[in-house]
């Protein structure tokens, strides 16, 4: 049963609600299925019912409902210097109100269950020629979750601005046309929007007050419109005109995200719950991006763990809180992903944000439908399958920030009817990867006598050697380490097992360190190993530059694979061999001297042996070396000094391994353009 509160009389039960609203339109099917009404009434005009439950039986199909309203010239303002104005602007002006029909709108997730449980409706709005539309900005509809309806409709009652011109009018003739139902049913529903609830129930109740015998009182004020017929308050409109809406600007048209719309769509076929559909539909969107970013990028991916996720959600929060929200809007979830993340993973989410996939869970792994990924989806044809229930299939506009492109190519003014609160759009620059046309161009115009490095990347891959190195002499030290008595100085730290172990005695005894007399020139960073050939087709030795660079000898993926940009490919270290000081040496990787290796790895070991001056070489690798990496140091009378791959993040890893490959020096004065933060 309805709280009194929102009722206008035992026979009229109110749902306000707040457009574009998810969590709204699951209140409403709350109170449709647990109620019984005999009728059911919407803040739409009459002449959208049809063209509206048309467009209602195509779901889950988008679609918008259009009612073009006429063009206003101004004639006050005429001079004879306007008539040599071009006569283009005359095109301009052309503007549209419409009715999205999106299964998150409360007021269409009504008409659906009517439609469904075969209520009569009442389309008992104000026909306007020219709509005036105005949104209201409200409190986060999520708090819905933890208040009943009737206590957040009451706690807006001292916010919600006095209403004036045409939204008085509507809710005037919004409330006479109610008591007109009244006559004729006994249980009616009005589904509202949230900011007009109260002056309907004022204007409802104003015409009780006017039957009651007033005596003296004067002083009320009653609008001389609420006298007039409803009839004549309407003007005259335009049929209205039933579109298909292009599937990649959804984004522009539904008051929820696309993704989580076709989500409450694939629920509903289901039966599964949505109630927190809201919030659990973003860590669904995460985990779908994660796997498309994997499937993209493969070893070049950087690991998204449950760790990173938590702390993305952890901020997303944080970001949604600053801006007074309860749930992530578009904009908090790609800034989120690009700075924690990475931009492919940000472009990745916000593609995958914008597609609307309304097919369940199970019907998408037995490949039933079409697949949002499949390129023919953008094809009219194909986007209309679904609407061809009637004769012929619907003709296809593209949305816009209030605006919208028709078939013919005319960009007009759209007014939506049921508008939610209001929205900013805001940008943010994200480095995309390019079509697939220009990256084929980008291969055919590949210089294959001119490559070279990305001069920043070098920094940090030198900076990390510079690193393992230093770890590595480290580590020497550690072999000499021994212990003694405490007398006067604590030298390199209190040696804490062996005091323990002459704990009897009561002596402290103190780490001894002697400083390392070794020195390594060459690193082996072996990254992926055991490595597959197959994986790592492109392998050479880089000379160095200048004398800050070491000799690189490397193993990596196919450059020729990945085009970024003009001149600009990405490759993946598999393995990589530097020495330093840098010294000129014949390509390891036609030596004949080295053909006797197995393995890259090995093949990478031979070359560190034989061109390292030093005795010992630092091995950066997953496991240890083993017995047969071992017998070819042992062969060159040298030592393998091995550093855990493990003591390192895997992000910093990850990075390091992914670098791009130029096209000549001068590709460098544009690269940082194209090159993105993986």
């Amino acid at each position: 049963m309805s709280h009194r509160f929102l009722q206008l009389s035992p026979r009229i039960s109110v749902v306000p609600v707040i457009h574009g609203s998810g969590d709204f339109a699951v209140e409403v099917r709350r109170v449709m299925l647990g109620e019984s009404f005999d009728c059911v009434a919407v803040p739409l005009p009459p002449s959208f019912q049809e063209d509206v439950e048309r467009a209602i039986g195509l779901l889950p199909s988008i679609t918008a409902v259009l009612q073009e309203e006429p063009r206003v010239f101004d004639t006050g303002s005429w001079t004879p210097e306007s008539d040599l104005e071009d006569d283009a602007d005359e095109d301009d002006g052309r503007s549209f109100n419409y009715v999205p029909i999106d299964p998150c709108q409360p007021v269409i997730a009504a008409l659906r269950i009517a439609l469904q449980e075969r209520i009569p409706r009442a389309y008992v709005d104000l026909e306007t020629a020219r709509f005036e539309s105005r949104g209201s900005v409200l409190p986060d509809p999520y708090a819905l979750k933890h208040l009943p309806l009737e206590k957040f409709a009451a706690g807006l009652l001292p916010a919600l601005p006095q209403l004036t011109g045409q939204q008085r009018e509507r809710v005037l003739a919004m409330a006479d046309r109610l008591r007109n139902l009244e006559c004729r049913y006994e249980r009616i529903l009005f589904v509202c929007e949230l900011s007009h609830w109260p002056w309907v129930k004022d204007a409802y109740e104003l015409r009780d007050r006017r039957r009651e015998p007033q005596g003296n009182d004067t002083d009320l004020e009653t609008p001389s419109t609420f006298n007039l017929q409803p009839s004549t308050l309407n003007d005259d409109v335009e049929p209205t005109i039933l579109y298909a809406v292009e599937h990649r600007t959804l984004l522009f048209l539904l008051g929820e995200l696309p993704y989580i719309t076709g989500l409450y769509e694939a629920a509903r076929a289901e039966l599964d719950d949505d109630e927190n559909l809201s919030i659990d539909g973003v860590k669904q969107l995460l985990l779908a991006t994660r796997d498309r970013y994997r499937a993209d990028l493969g070893n070049r991916a950087r690991k998204i763990t449950p760790h990173l996720l938590r702390t993305y959600l952890k901020y997303v929060r944080n970001l949604s809180l600053i801006h007074r929200r309860l749930t992530p809007d578009f904009y908090t979830l790609v800034v989120a992903a690009q700075q924690l993340c990475g931009d492919p993973f940000a472009v990745h989410l916000a593609e995958l944000v914008r597609e609307y996939n309304p097919t369940s869970a199970s019907a998408r792994a037995d490949h039933q439908g079409p697949s949002v990924e499949d390129p023919s989806i953008d094809s009219p044809s194909t986007l209309n399958d679904p609407l061809t229930t009637h004769h012929s299939p619907l003709i296809t506009l593209s949305m816009g920030i209030a605006s919208a492109q028709l078939p013919d190519g005319d960009v007009v003014t759209m007014k939506s009817r049921l508008p939610g609160p209001p929205v900013s759009w805001s940008n943010l620059q994200l480095t995309r990867r390019p079509p697939q046309l220009d990256r084929d161009k980008f291969r055919i115009q590949w210089n294959p006598f001119s490559q070279c490095s990305w001069p920043p990347e070098d920094e940090k891959i030198e900076r990390f050697r510079t690193h393992v190195m230093e770890r590595a002499l480290g580590m020497l030290g550690q072999d000499l380490a021994n212990s003694e008595k405490f007398t006067t100085s604590l030298k390199d730290g209190l040696d804490i097992r062996e005091t323990l172990r002459n704990w009897h005695t009561g002596d402290l005894y103190v780490k001894v360190i002697p400083p390392s007399r070794g020195r390594l020139d060459c690193v082996v960073m072996l990254f992926d190993s055991p490595a597959d050939p197959r994986n790592y087709p492109w392998r050479i030795t880089w000379h160095a530059e200048h004398h800050d660079e070491s000799t690189l000898s490397l193993f990596a993926t196919d450059f020729h694979e990945d085009f970024i940009g003009p001149g600009i490919a990405v490759a993946t270290y598999g393995g990589a061999m530097f020495l330093f000081p840098p010294r000129p040496l014949v390509d390891i990787w036609r030596d004949p001297q080295f053909d006797a290796a197995d393995t890259l790895e090995e093949r990478l070991l031979l070359a560190a042996c034989c061109h390292a001056r030093e005795r010992h070489i630092a091995v950066l690798s997953e496991a240890p070396p083993g017995l047969a990496w071992r017998r070819i140091a042992k062969r060159f009378n040298k030592r393998l000094v091995h550093v855990p791959l493990g003591h390192f993040s895997n992000e910093t890893i990850q990075q390091l391994r992914t670098f791009h490959v130029l096209n000549g020096q001068e590709v460098r004065s544009y690269a940082e353009h194209f090159i993105r933060k993986v």
